[in-house]
């Protein structure tokens, strides 16, 4: 590894760091810098018009989305000068929260499966936020198994009417167009019998419902189709091709994730340099110096593997499914980190106003968001398969249902 900038990349960095000198919303800096963990970050203003101001001023100077090519409205930039200006970015990078899913899987997923007119009419105002998208994949009845899925797609001459329901559905709330995976084949394996396509949101027999969560927010949805039409145009790839197709889609959102997951070690460091505890500060305490070493190696060491990362981009190489170790690591981490927190706070860790709790309630927001973090873009047991069979190669876990046509396969109702 290589943490060291070339000219050229010094160059680059340079470049953008002039620019977000004079451009950046310097007015948002304090709330930004400040917000509490999973907050918009923004209070003063709109958060969505702030994130869509932001994001049309990067369009327009070819900031946005910097490794897409230029007719698909972005800049042409290599890997590395993508992570170069995430880098750089800082903490007004918290105004692009809205576009991670649009910008991170569904605009890679599109590149690679649209057509050229397609790529040419959606992916520019999806790069510049004037499109917002979101994905539609998880169900309530699969789980962890998104081959698993049962929302239906039928053709009727041009067109496919789409029946069914999804569920965790992030943003859809807010979101202008998502790509949809169906199966439009039960009668062969559940793998093969899956076709993806893209859709507005405001498509007639779309109903979305806010899914209230613990923590107060309501940033997932269900998402209801009923006699949905989509024209066969709209689809990506072939017909049954949507597991190849959803692939593109899963390999960009566990990279998404897992990069831009915080643990919260700084902020428990400070945290224990100024909480006083009846036998002094905690951070003079033996046994809590001992599980900050613990946490502080993990921290490393998904630090330095993100540098890896970050060699290989530089290299022009393809990080490959090792990415998987920084997601599985950091979910964990991030809600052990929570709870040792509130654990520190004794009584006052149930305060979970921010404007009296110790540390802006972080870490009352990052426990109650924490289970989440361990699901979305793989659950940990999915990871953990993925590491062990990709980059371990270990032998495969055993699949029994792996090819029986999907209609015959056993189901709580059905035996």
């Amino acid at each position: 590894m290589n943490f060291d900038d070339t000219p050229e990349e010094a160059a680059f960095r340079a470049e953008v760091r002039a620019w977000i000198d004079a451009n950046a919303p310097k007015q948002f800096y304090k709330e930004l810098a400040t917000a509490g963990f999973g907050s918009g970050g923004v209070k003063s203003a709109d958060p969505m018009a702030a994130s869509k101001a932001w994001q049309k001023k990067k369009a327009e100077a070819g900031w946005a989305c910097l490794h897409w090519p230029k007719e698909y409205g972005g800049r042409g930039a290599t890997p590395i000068e993508r992570v170069i200006w995430g880098q750089e970015e800082g903490v007004y990078g918290g105004l692009s929260g809205v576009f991670i899913i649009g910008h991170g899987m569904c605009g890679p997923t599109m590149m690679a499966w649209a057509s050229e007119e397609q790529k040419r009419r959606y992916l520019p105002p999806l790069a510049s936020g004037e499109e917002i998208w979101c994905q539609l994949f998880s169900e309530p009845a699969g789980g962890s198994d998104l081959a698993g899925l049962r929302t239906k797609a039928e053709r009727d001459g041009d067109d496919w009417v789409i029946n069914g329901q999804k569920i965790w559905t992030s943003g859809a709330q807010y979101s202008d167009y998502g790509i949809l995976i169906t199966r439009t084949d039960p009668t062969v394996p559940k793998h093969k019998g899956l076709t993806m396509f893209f859709l507005s949101m405001k498509t007639p027999g779309i109903e979305i419902r806010p899914i209230k969560q613990v923590n107060g927010q309501s940033g997932f949805n269900e998402v209801y189709f009923t006699d949905v039409r989509i024209p066969d145009a709209q689809r990506l790839g072939a017909v049954g091709q949507g597991w190849q197709v959803s692939l593109t889609t899963l390999m960009n959102e566990r990279l998404s994730i897992g990069a831009g997951m915080s643990t919260g070690f700084p902020e428990l460091f400070d945290l224990c340099c100024r909480l006083e505890t009846a036998n002094g500060l905690a951070v003079d305490d033996p046994a809590v110096r001992s599980k900050l070493a613990t946490f502080a190696c993990r921290q490393s060491g998904l630090k330095y593997t993100g540098f890896r990362a970050i060699s290989a981009l530089s290299r022009g190489e393809t990080p490959g499914p090792e990415n998987s170790i920084g997601k599985l690591v950091a979910g964990s981490t991030m809600q052990e980190i929570a709870a040792f927190a509130l654990d520190l706070e004794a009584e006052a860790g149930i305060v979970n106003d921010p404007e009296i709790s110790a540390a802006n309630a972080r870490f009352q927001a990052m426990l109650l968001r924490s289970p989440a973090t361990r699901v979305e873009g793989g659950t940990d047991e999915i990871l953990r398969n993925v590491i062990a069979e990709r980059v371990l190669g270990l032998p495969a876990d055993i699949r029994v249902d792996k090819d029986v046509p999907f209609n015959q396969i056993p189901t709580s109702g059905k035996r």
